[in-house]
């Protein structure tokens, strides 16, 4: 009787929650980035206004670059550069470094376009980075989840990855590229 196989009812509990979380996260800045009033005026390293976006055009070309470089570790590490033999461990260990590092230099950014803008919808240029930006962290969050649970698909990683990229990318098309540019990026 003891041998009977029960239906693991926790574990899909607990499967639902981790899928949530996600979601969770990018409805909260969401809410958070409409619900809080701008403050054009604050500051990023001492820096505000015109100098405030200088500098974040700069931090977040040099987070494109370090999500560049963590993805050309990625497809090392699964074998998916041609005529590279397989990467060594400390390729894994940099890539977790690197992506620590990624991760942290986001967060002045972001921290300052919540604060200075909040999430505005006015056009589209400016949407598209909004969005992206609460996307980003709940993309994020999926990533950790899926590298911390072996058992989901073998896409689920790659995929969790590369929408981080294109996130990344997005909001530096959206803002970075946008301002050094002379205001104005192509096809927005």
């Amino acid at each position: 009787m003891d041998d009977v196989e029960r239906p693991s009812r926790p574990r899909r509990a607990s499967g639902l929650l981790w899928a949530f979380l996600p979601v969770a996260v990018t409805a909260g800045l969401y809410w958070y980035g409409r619900a809080h009033t701008p403050d054009y005026a604050s500051s990023l390293f001492g820096r505000r206004f015109d100098d405030a976006n200088q500098l974040k055009a700069q931090l977040g070309t040099a987070l494109l670059g370090l999500a560049l470089i963590q993805l050309l570790l990625a497809l090392w590490m699964y074998g998916r550069l041609p005529g590279l033999r397989t990467a060594p461990r400390s390729v894994r260990t940099g890539h977790r470094l690197l992506g620590l590092g990624t991760f942290l230099l986001s967060l002045p950014i972001a921290q300052h376009c919540i604060t200075a803008y909040g999430v505005q919808l006015t056009d589209s240029r400016i949407a598209l980075h909004s969005l992206a930006g609460c996307f980003l962290y709940g993309a994020f969050v999926t990533k950790v989840i899926v590298v911390r649970h072996p058992r989901l698909p073998g896409w689920a990683l790659p995929t969790a990855g590369g929408a981080l990229i294109t996130l990344i990318a997005l909001l530096w098309y959206t803002a970075a590229l946008w301002y050094l540019n002379g205001y104005h990026v192509p096809g927005l």
